[in-house]
Order: structure tokens, then sequence, then C-alpha cells
């Protein structure tokens, strides 16, 4: 594995891009309200299709970068606030599931062509934000939280393909007691499930659930065309529909073959991530008018991301075997 650590010269290189991201986001949030068509092209069909690819790389790409990340660590309360225990874990990571499940359908019928909704809602998060930053400690009221990209950095970011330093925790207060996806990557999954990843309970948690109906989440929304605000109902649906589908099939399917949460949750990340890039392939290509190649090559290089990281699992032995 490739390591990327985290010295003086690095740390300063991060603070660089993460003062760069903020302002990006300024600049996101001027040109929604003035140029809402273009700002939502680059944003749709620039920058959010990169981001499934770096978690998979590594999450910490992003994290160590992102603007929301670098808001709310603005207060800086670090070892003065309140952490996320034991109970209040699951309790965040289930809020910030939800507002995922809120959040990306609303695309659909509001963020994909209301600029000013999109904006809004965008500098209402980024308040919010800054507001957990001022009560927890360090990352754990909103990027260690309730953020609702957590959970699909946690499913793609199982096992990174390379290490990278962690500028922003330095010194690690321990601000939430397990999970942390900064902290350990590899075992942050396996905490979040805890003893329940030991035999099929794991489906029945938040994050189970989550897990095995992302993958019909996806494709739900990508079936799903652009509508009005009127359509929100059909969107829900839809989408809603194509995740209770994908969580009765991985039901059946962990319950017949006996794999193991850890081995069931690596499938599911590499069959969302692989339905997400089949799709957005075609729709990048096509609004951003390039070749006719285009959507080819950007499955061919996805697809071989993706049976990289697979390849990279020791599907062996215990990895296949739930103990009851």
């Amino acid at each position: 594995m490739t390591s990327l650590a985290v010295t003086s010269s690095s740390t300063t290189w991060w603070r660089s891009a993460q003062l760069i991201g903020v302002g990006l986001t300024v600049a996101l949030l001027a040109g929604l309200m003035a140029a809402p068509e273009t700002a939502t092209r680059l944003l749709w069909d620039g920058a959010i299709p990169l981001l499934p690819a770096v978690f998979l790389v590594h999450p910490g790409i992003w994290r160590n970068v992102c603007p929301l990340a670098t808001l709310n660590m603005l207060p800086n309360r670090k070892g003065t606030g309140r952490g996320l225990n034991d109970r209040l874990v699951p309790v965040a990571g289930a809020i910030g599931i939800m507002l995922l499940a809120l959040l990306v359908p609303a695309r659909r019928f509001l963020f994909n062509h209301d600029g000013t909704a999109l904006a809004l809602t965008i500098a209402g998060v980024a308040v919010l934000a800054v507001a957990l930053g001022m009560v927890f400690d360090q990352k754990a009221g909103f990027c260690s939280g309730i953020c609702p990209v957590l959970p699909v950095e946690r499913l793609y970011g199982q096992d990174p393909l390379i290490t990278v330093g962690n500028p922003r925790c330095n010194p690690c207060t321990t601000c939430v007691t397990r999970g942390c996806i900064d902290l350990a990557q590899s075992k942050s999954l396996a905490q979040v499930l805890g003893r329940s990843r030991k035999s099929h309970a794991w489906l029945q948690g938040h994050y189970g659930i989550f897990a095995a109906s992302f993958p019909g989440f996806v494709a739900g929304y990508y079936l799903t065309p652009d509508g009005p605000l009127s359509s929100a109902g059909s969107v829900y649906l839809t989408v809603g529909l194509g995740a209770v589908v994908s969580y009765g099939i991985t039901q059946a399917v962990v319950r017949l073959s006996g794999i193991s949460a850890v081995g069931a949750i690596r499938l599911l990340g590499a069959i969302a991530l692989g339905i997400y890039y089949w799709f957005a392939a075609e729709v990048v290509s096509t609004h951003l008018a390039l070749a006719p190649w285009a959507p080819y090559a950007i499955r061919a290089a996805a697809f071989t991301l993706i049976l990289w990281w697979l390849g990279r699992f020791d599907w062996r032995g215990t990895s296949l075997a739930v103990s009851h």
C-alpha cells in the first residue's frame, strides 16, 4: 500500500487545499445564483462523479479537503466539546443515512435544475456544520456524526488502495468512541457493525440496512427521470422501491450463501459503485458533450478500479463463514 504520511510540508499542502476548497464552495454558491445551469453542470457532471472513485482509493483524500469539514472544525473544540459515545454513534449514523435518503432523490425534482434551492441547501448544511463544531469535539458532531456522505465513504473506503495521513486531527482526541473512519479505515466498518457482524443480525442494524439497500437505491435514482417539484412523491417511491428490492435480494443471498458481513458489504459496495458508473458514464458524457467512446472509457476505468479493490480482499476461509 502506498503511503502518504503527514509531514510539515504535506500539512501545509493540505491546509492550502482546504482553503482552496472553501473558496471554490463560495464560488459555487455564487455561480448557482448567477449562472445556475453552468454551475449545476460543473458540480453534478464534473466534481461529484469523481468522488466515489476517490473514496475507493482513500476516503481521507476527500475528508482532508472537504470544505464542510473545514467549516466544522473552525470552532476547534479540541478536547473541550462533547464527543460521541457508544450510544450516540449509531444514532448519529442513522441520522446521516436518513439525510442521504432525503437529499439524493431530491436532485431529480429540485437540485438538478434549481440553483437557488441547491445554494440555500449547501449554505444551510454549512451553517449546521459550523454550529455542530461549536458544541461537539473535533469532527464528532458533523463529519464523524451526521454527515450524509459518511455512510458512502465508509462503504467504499473499507480497504483504501493507498495510505493517506490525517492532518486535521492532530492530536486525536477520540471524539467518537468507535467507528472513526479517519483513525482506522479497515476497522471502521467492523466497529460500526459491532457484534452483529458475527451473525445475520447485521442486516437489521442501521448500517446493514443501508449497505444492503444501497445498490437498489442507486439504480432507482438513475431509473427516475428529472421532473418538477410535483414529481417528488413518485421519485421517492421509485428510489425507495429499488432500495427495498435490493434489501430483499441481499437478505436472501446472505442467508442462502452464508457469506460474512464483511464479505457481503464488500460486494455490495462494488455492486453499488458499478451501477453508479454504468449510468453516470453515459450521463456525464452526454451533458459534457464528450466523444462517443467516452462512456466506454469511463466504465472501463471504473470497473478496473473496482476489480482491483475486490481482488485485494481475502475471500478464503473465515471471510465466507458466518458464526451463529
